[in-house]
């Protein structure tokens, strides 16, 4: 009992000298930027798990041993180890991470103060304000030294993206995407943009000739989410908005009483050419213009008092005529094609759910999404439905094994007969038609009493503009006659489905002290089914009762990559070392069939229909081998060196020319650790020099005319098709080969410098880059008499050069405001160094000219030389013997003497005989975006807008707005420009008078080529993020309110212009841009 006693006793006083020893230790922790409290710093007694964080005020206090030491940390800040005591005053210095932050690089990763490459990387955060279904739209303005175009504005579309400017004449000039390391060959809109942790775009052959043969147009890495470092984290986001159309039509003429008005006058001009009286001219346009002959629109949509003209001699509506036409059977009213096409409801709407985590061994990510944007037109939205499951398992010490697998399904409707309708004049692309369409024309089929009629079937009669199936209708289109794309749209099907699976797995070996292997697998299946029904009812298959079409197109692609890693620090020196070998297998197949006569109006299957069965079948393989090394040396984190090869051969090259040897030299010096930089220290933080070289090739010529661009997997072999000749198999050439083609290859070479300055309050580079191809893959015509026209060939030399600039900057950050902004830009001039000998220098195709000292894109047109006016110097300018008429369009032809030398310039009407001049390049003078970010007691607003600067385009919207003048151009829409049309009224104006026989009134010339330059603004996102002191009494991790609005505003030469879409030629008749409005919740758990 007394032991006990003593015991208790002696326990009590220990406990008592412990808690005598505590001592209590407060202070306040503040930044040494601005000086401002630093919030929620972690304060911990070192060597014990004794902490706290410091509170709104910077302010912390607790209880530690006497003499103990802190440890003071914050995310992005320097830690401190200070003695404890009382009032404490700690300060914080920047620790400048952003410079030392690792970045993904071809295979593996790397400091960014290390690099000597050209790369840039776009974060997680940067992506989610971005409502897109394809991440190639959100790289646009983003990064410098990428160019985006979008062809098409439908949803789940891929974005053309293209890297420091265009190196290839006949090949793809698409960069290679590499997921988690491995190479990408599914769909990129089976990639769900939530998935993604960063996206790296290396832009340089240091960074990127390891690829070898695939990366020759740069490289974008696409880095997946893993599981982060704590207990598991479940995220759910919805968001849901609407869409309309971001760019809207061209300024054309609504009023059908305005419109029949120019093309009357369009009619009257001929006949007064052809000697007629006014009275005369009167009678004969309003006799011919509800006629499809001679530049009449082929409807009558007016009633006209009887023994009254539709027109007077004053060239104007009668104000005696209503709109609409009955004649007892039918009524004849125009419809607003373009309001009745696009539709109304247009939601889009997106939900994501995350779970995550990271223990020990194990780390995890497993996602699931839903998209379902229902597009501007009916039926032609896309939905998705995506997965994703992602475990890295740390085994054993030495084994370390990696899984990510993800599903895909996706539904793509199409209200057209076929996908590349979108961008054709055919008469089932709904944007041509509509965008196009006169304002006279009915959409539907009206009754006596003016009622849309539906038919036996109880489908809405559509008015497809020939008559035909309507007995008695009195009227023809002159413009897209027999169709209706709004009556397709309703009537036939498309639907396009995809299921893609794509798998990465990889395992790796710590063998021994910095020495360690990687075996990774790549597996990307992608399985597309096609099925098209034409409706047996209306339009163009109707007299066959309808017809399917399926398609089946399956491609797999294996890729194996087997890397021997070695690093090793020794002193001040440091080097790494890669080994390795990658085996690529490509396959793709397809199935397809058709038949006529449906039995059941709706089964999109080919056994419900009867008559002229055809199937086919096709299949091709690609693949390469490669063999790489890299090594890297680091001597005191100031000076760099790094040097690669790559060894590649590739199948679609006859075996003597099927191997290549690429690869790359860079280096960098960090300037500002010299000792004679400290001077500049409290100013300039970081400065690299950077410079590298490097060659590499492209295998990738695409077939001659393909739509859209499909490879051409055996260039070195004639391809033949079997054809039936009398019941009897013979074959037929399809595309001529050449066994001595081989690689294209770039020789690239880049120099700069990154900076930071006032620890990274302006941050940024400055590169200079030069890309050379020589080699290149093309095909070079030849007489048809040879049995073709073309033939693979290696001919020519393109250089892209220019500069970049990037520019990021913190103008202001205090604890509860921070103003960032970013800013890039892109030079770029693109020039044909060489061209087949044949060819002597220069070669012309079309509109576009190619020539030794100028651009891949330089128009060669016609010169617009202005209006006739009858003035003596206009008939002493036009060419000898040549008369004209006041109004008519005149061009610029040259005159030369008996050996061919150019004397002089005269002008002619005759198009055909005017001279073809080179106009210069097309692409722009400077591109990229900027933005701005604010961020202020839990709210946040961040706008981001791209722009390009002195660029041209052809506006081939516009001039067919403006009509050749000629009279198949009736009925066809009118640009509001074509009221100022010269005329004896108005003979100031340069446009060209309105007259039906006037042939090159409007013919392609520089007058249609206009400038390019646009702003765009991208993004505009609001959100707000509840307070982690309101969010801890409902158990939430964080709840974020936001609003987001992508392609918010187009800022170009004209209303309806969209140089976004294309390096040359702008039509107008493409799936139109989208602008979306959304709000959304994002919660964690």
């Amino acid at each position: 009992m007394e032991k006990r006693l003593m015991t208790l006793l002696a326990g009590t006083f220990l406990f008592a000298g412990s808690v005598m020893a505590q001592t209590n230790v407060s202070g306040t922790v503040t930044s040494g930027d601005d000086g401002e409290p630093v919030v929620g710093a972690a304060i911990k007694v070192e060597g014990t798990n004794t902490g706290t964080v410091t509170d709104v005020n910077g302010h912390f206090q607790l209880n530690a041993p006497a003499g103990a030491k802190l440890v003071v940390s914050y995310l992005g800040m320097r830690p401190q180890t200070v003695k404890a005591g009382g009032n404490m005053k700690v300060v914080l210095v920047n620790d400048n991470k952003t410079l030392d932050e690792v970045m993904v690089v071809a295979y593996g990763k790397q400091k960014k103060s290390s690099f000597t490459g050209s790369a840039a990387e776009i974060k997680a955060d940067k992506l989610a304000d971005r409502q897109v279904a394809n991440l190639t739209q959100a790289l646009s303005g983003e990064v410098a030294g990428v160019q985006v175009t979008v062809p098409s504005g439908k949803p789940g579309e891929t974005a053309s993206v293209r890297i420091r400017g265009i190196g290839s004449f006949a090949s793809s000039n698409a960069p290679l995407y590499v997921v988690d390391g491995v190479p990408y060959d599914g769909d990129i809109s089976a990639i769900n943009p939530t998935d993604i942790a960063s996206l790296t775009v290396l832009k340089d052959a240091a960074a990127n000739a390891l690829y070898g043969a695939r990366g020759a147009n740069g490289v974008i890495l696409v880095t997946t989410k893993s599981g982060q470092t704590g207990e598991a984290q479940v995220t759910f986001d919805a968001k849901i908005g609407h869409e309309s159309r971001a760019v809207s039509n061209y300024d054309v003429i609504k009023s059908p009483a305005t419109y029949l008005e120019k093309a009357y006058e369009a009619i009257y001009n001929s006949a007064v050419d052809r000697g007629q009286t006014a009275e005369q001219a009167n009678a004969y346009a309003n006799r011919v213009l509800p006629t499809t002959k001679s530049g009449g629109v082929g409807y009558n949509i007016f009633t006209v008092p009887k023994g009254e003209s539709l027109i007077g001699l004053d060239g104007k509506i009668n104000p005696n005529a209503t709109l609409g036409y009955s004649d007892g059977k039918y009524t004849y009213l125009p419809d607003n094609w373009y309001d009745e096409v696009y539709d109304k409801g247009n939601v889009r709407q997106e939900y994501n759910a995350t779970v995550s985590g990271k223990g020990e061994k194990i780390s995890y990510f497993t996602s699931a999404g839903y998209l379902n944007d229902e597009g501007v037109v009916k039926n032609s939205g896309f939905e998705r439905f995506t997965t994703r499951s992602k475990i890295d398992y740390q085994v054993k010490p030495w084994l370390k094994l990696t899984s990510n697998v993800a599903y895909t399904h996706y539904n793509s409707n199409y209200s057209l007969t076929d996908k590349n309708d979108w961008n054709s004049t055919s008469s089932a692309n709904i944007f041509y038609v509509a965008n196009f369409m006169a304002p006279i024309y009915p959409l539907y089929i009206r009754d006596a009493k003016g009622n849309i009629m539906t038919d036996s079937n109880g489908f809405t009669m559509y008015d497809y503009g020939d008559a035909k199936g309507v007995p008695g209708y009195a009227y023809k289109r002159t413009f897209m006659s027999g169709s209706n794309p709004a009556s397709s749209g309703q009537l036939d099907k498309n639907k396009y489905s995809a299921d893609v699976i794509s798998g990465r797995w990889g395992a790796e070996f710590d063998i021994y002290d910095g020495l360690s292997f990687n075996y990774n697998l790549g597996l990307d299946i992608d399985h597309t089914n096609r099925s098209t029904l034409y409706n047996a009812f209306y339009g163009q298959y109707a007299s066959m009762g309808g017809a399917i079409y399926k398609y089946a197109y399956t491609t797999k692609a294996i890729n194996h990559q087997f890397l021997l890693n070695y690093s090793h620090d020794f002193g001040k020196h440091s080097i790494t070392a890669l080994l390795g070998h990658e085996r690529y297998d490509f396959t793709t197949s397809k199935l397809y069939g058709n038949k006529n006569k449906l039995y059941f109006p709706n089964v999109m299957e080919l056994d419900n229909a009867l008559k002229t069965p055809a199937t086919g079948s096709s299949t091709d393989r690609y693949s390469t081998r490669g063999w790489f090394g890299r090594v890297q040396y680091n001597y005191d984190e100031k000076y760099f060196a790094s040097v690669s090869y790559r060894r590649d051969g590739s199948s679609r090259f006859a075996k003597d020319s099927r191997w290549g040897d690429f690869g790359s030299v860079g280096a960098a010096w960090v300037i500002s650790k010299e000792a004679f930089m400290q001077p500049t220290k409290d100013w300039l933080t970081f400065l690299k020099y950077k410079i590298s070289y490097g060659v590499q090739g492209n295998d990738n010529l695409l077939l001659q005319n393909s739509n859209p661009p499909a490879p051409n997997y055996y260039p070195y072999q004639d391809i033949y098709r079997v054809v039936n000749v009398n019941d009897e198999a013979a074959a037929t050439l399809y595309v001529k080969g050449n066994p001595d083609i081989t690689w294209e290859t770039s020789y690239s070479f880049n120099t700069g410098f990154d900076f930071n300055f006032w620890n990274g309050k302006l941050s940024g580079s400055v590169e200079y880059y030069n890309r050379t191809t020589d080699d290149l893959l093309y095909y070079m015509p030849v007489a048809v008499s040879n049995g073709y026209a073309y033939f693979p060939k290696n001919i020519g030399k393109v250089r892209n050069f220019g500069f970049e600039f990037d520019l990021n900057s913190d103008v202001y950050k205090t604890k509860d405001i921070t103003v960032s902004l970013y800013a890039n830009a892109t030079t770029m001039t693109n020039r044909i160094e060489k061209l087949a000998p044949e060819l002597k220098g220069r070669w012309i195709d079309g509109t576009s000219l190619y020539r030794e000292g100028g651009s891949m894109y330089n128009y060669y047109m016609r010169k617009f030389a202005g209006v006739y006016t009858g003035s003596d110097a206009d008939k002493a300018s036009l060419v000898d013997g040549e008369t004209a008429q006041k109004g008519q369009a005149l061009y610029y032809v040259d005159q030369t003497d008996a050996n061919g030398k150019v004397t002089g310039v005269k002008k002619t009407t005759n198009w055909a005989n005017a001279t073809q001049y080179e106009l210069g390049d097309r692409l722009p003078d400077v591109y990229g975006g900027f933005g701005v970010k604010v961020a202020a007691y839990g709210f946040d607003f961040s706008i981001s807008a791209s722009y390009q600067l002195g660029g041209k385009c052809r506006d081939w919207g516009y001039q067919t707005l403006m009509h050749a003048n000629t009279a198949n151009e009736a009925g066809k829409g009118w640009h509001k420009d074509i009221l100022n049309s010269w005329s004896e009224t108005n003979q100031t104006s340069n446009i060209p008078r309105v007259d039906v026989t006037d042939k090159y009134a409007n013919a392609t010339s520089d007058r249609f080529v206009v400038s390019s330059n646009y702003l765009d603004i991208d993004n505009i996102s609001v959100g707000y993020n509840i307070p982690h002191t309101w969010l801890n009494k409902i158990g939430l991790k964080g709840l974020r309110l936001y609003f987001t609005a992508d392609n918010v505003a187009l800022f170009a030469k004209r209303k309806g212009l969209d140089p976004r879409q294309s390096y040359s030629s702008v039509t107008g008749i493409n799936y139109s841009a989208l602008r979306t409005l959304s709000g959304g919740v994002t919660v964690k758990f």
